[in-house]
């Protein structure tokens, strides 16, 4: 076994419960994020709910934050930060697309009849216009929790089928951003297009009709089917030859993966997926080089180390480490297979010649500074406004906590930092205090309850009234 406690040290960034730091949610360095700070940041954003989780994902992009905006007080530029960690995968990705590009071939040449044959064997003419309404579960969500999102769903089905708009009921309850504001309108799409259970449930309705709760890998859904329509071969003929040539391409691609996966003869090294869960557990844990080198998958000419697992779970965002902690043993070991996959056709890309121009590296690089250092000045993280004699440091705060308000306020895009969350906290201490989230927690329903309506929530009862 790789043995845990011995491999894994303290992290950089951790959550904590002692009683030491009350009235306080998260700390970075010497910059505090009170409870009052949350309170005052969520009183009046009722759109977003009273949770723990909420509470948390402030905290976090406030850590973010803080440490972005101390970044760029010591260095406009960002110059000192290390961004090829950040653009590596996408550089691995451009030699495997490379790799595929001169393996992969396909026969692009098809008949009409040919064409037309697949087109009556598939029903490909098919399309259906939906809408619907999603309810996602809460990250590693409990089974009360789970029971608790389909009783929502189905309070809200309910209300339709007594009545109720279904495209007002998407656009106060829905969870899917894209569609909501539309109504819940997903518009015409074909066979294929979607999730199978999604597609199996449009399948069932006649037009008008409202489905039971549908239950996909993204949540709970409630579907009403709008309209079904046939085109005729001549309008989808373009449309369908395209998406047959790209299923001959991807079964191409599929068969050639599988081959190379086949010859890498990959096994997992015990102990694996307990390393996994623990890493996204703390992925700012600080491991010492022996430790990085660890392998968790060996394969024929390689193996996929700890520390290559660690970058790319501090990449991903939170909510992608809590179904890792929250997966089963198949899950975790798919995920792992499919890191060991992509080093294998790497490998398979830099044996075969292919690579990335150092200038190219050079390029992206440059680029994703340029990126962060924009979203810096939007977030007024860069030069923050000082009164005369007021340390840098408070100015600094004040302009995350506005920055972080801007956010929830939907005024400015969210800026995540992804692994340079991590790189930017080496030397500091970034935590959260569990007591302090359930503190806030509290202060937040209480200001909610007992405020008083805006000018402009005043304004809207007025005009709704008869």
């Amino acid at each position: 076994a790789l043995g845990i406690t011995a491999l894994l040290t303290s992290g950089a960034l951790a959550c904590t419960d002692t009683g030491s730091n009350e009235g306080l949610v998260a700390r970075v360095g010497d910059y505090e994020l009170t409870v009052a700070d949350v309170a005052e940041l969520l009183v009046n954003e009722e759109r977003l709910p009273t949770n723990v989780d909420v509470i948390h994902q402030v905290a976090d992009l406030w850590i973010e934050y803080t440490l972005l905006g101390t970044a760029v007080s010591l260095d406009t530029t960002l110059s000192s930060i290390d961004f090829e960690p950040l653009v590596r995968q996408q550089l691995d990705q451009l030699m495997i697309f490379q790799l595929r590009d001169s393996v992969v071939q396909i026969d692009t040449v098809i008949s009409d009849d040919e064409l037309r044959e697949l087109y009556s064997a598939e029903d490909a003419a098919l399309e259906m216009r939906a809408r619907h309404i999603l309810i996602q579960y809460p990250p590693n969500a409990s089974a009360a929790e789970r029971g608790g999102a389909r009783t929502q769903l189905q309070s809200i089905r309910d209300r339709i089928a007594a009545g109720e708009a279904f495209e007002s009921m998407a656009q106060q309850f829905s969870h899917d951003p894209g569609t909501a504001a539309l109504g819940g309108d997903l518009g015409f799409f074909g066979r294929g297009d979607m999730l199978q259970a999604f597609e199996d449930a449009v399948l069932a309705l006649e037009p008008g009709e409202l489905s039971e709760l549908v239950e996909t890998q993204y949540g709970l859904h409630l579907i009403r089917l709008e309209q079904r329509r046939i085109q005729n071969f001549d309008e989808i003929a373009p449309s369908f030859r395209q998406r047959v040539l790209t299923e001959r391409f991807l079964r191409a691609e599929s068969t050639y993966v599988a081959g190379v996966e086949t010859r890498a003869g990959a096994e997992s090294v015990e102990g694996a997926l307990e390393v996994l869960r623990e890493l996204a557990r703390n992925p700012g844990t600080r491991l010492s080089a022996r430790a990085q080198r660890r392998p968790v998958f060996e394969y024929v000419g390689g193996e996929l180390t700890v520390g290559e697992v660690q970058l790319v779970l501090q990449s991903q965002v939170a909510e992608f480490r809590d179904q890792v902690i929250a997966g089963d043993e198949e899950q975790l070991e798919n995920f792992l297979r499919g890191m060991v996959q992509r080093e294998a056709l790497k490998a398979e890309a830099e044996a075969a010649g292919f690579g990335v121009p150092v200038q190219r590296v050079d390029s992206m690089m440059d680029d994703a500074r340029a990126q962060l250092r924009g979203a810096a000045v939007v977030l007024g993280l860069v030069s923050p406004d000082r009164a005369p004699g007021e340390p840098l440091e408070r100015a600094i705060a004040r302009a995350v906590l506005e920055a972080v308000g801007l956010v929830l306020t939907g005024t400015t895009e969210i800026v995540r930092l992804g692994g340079l969350e991590f790189q930017l906290a080496e030397g500091t201490s970034a935590v959260i205090f569990e007591r302090g989230i359930g503190e806030a927690l509290l202060r937040t329903s209480e200001l909610r309850m007992n405020r008083s309506p805006t000018l402009l929530e005043e304004a809207a009862d007025t005009s709704r009234k008869p």
